[in-house]
């Protein structure tokens, strides 16, 4: 696995820089790939309005079936983003620093991402016990990716060519690859060094 940089101290960005610094890396100029995101209802307060409000963006919710209005509140959602929609502009410059998800870039369409991301929803703890998996959480995925073997990085990006997520308590975006069958990972500075 590649070093991830060290931890900046620099002041963060505006929030427009911070979009334009950000969308070069979550929208890669690549023919076909979209950019997803897979967004913590229970860290984001008004997540579902958003959702279903005037900028409406397309998404599933990760849990199957109806829910209960409660539920739905603090459900894991995908969400397929476009560059420069209102949606995509709100989550950037609210969210970020604050751990409300994470993204992906695939081929694959939304129906297809959906699938693959709800195999992770549940897991076995080593006491063979089921568990809620949040590997949607910005704070899990670095943490977790690194332990992966070759076998089990290839089930975890699946349809996925990126995932990427907040680093350095959002002062970095950590983008990570397979290559080889081995993770390749790096933070991107997101700050503006020098200011105050």
């Amino acid at each position: 696995m590649s070093e991830m940089s060290p931890t900046t101290t620099a002041t963060p960005i505006p929030r427009e820089a911070l979009k334009q610094t950000l969308r070069p890396h979550l929208f890669p100029e690549i023919d076909g790939i979209q950019t997803f995101a897979v967004l913590d209802g229970a860290s984001i307060p008004d997540l579902v309005d958003q959702l279903y409000g005037e900028n409406k963006p397309e998404f599933v919710c990760l849990y199957r079936g109806e829910l209960e209005p409660d539920i739905a509140e603090v459900a894991p959602y995908l969400v397929r983003l476009e560059r420069d929609a209102p949606f995509t502009d709100w989550l950037l410059t609210e969210g970020w620093g604050r751990h409300w998800g994470i993204f992906a870039c695939s081929q694959a369409n939304l129906k297809a991402v959906r699938t693959h991301f709800r195999r992770f929803l549940m897991v076995r703890d080593p006491e063979g016990e089921q568990i809620y998996f949040r590997f949607y959480d910005p704070r899990v995925l670095p943490i977790f990716l690194p332990t992966c073997n070759a076998e089990e990085l290839k089930v975890l990006f699946g349809p996925l060519t990126i995932y990427a997520c907040e680093a350095e308590k959002g002062h970095g975006l950590g983008v990570y690859r397979t290559e080889e069958n081995q993770l390749q990972a790096k933070v991107i500075p997101l700050t503006a060094p020098g200011k105050q």
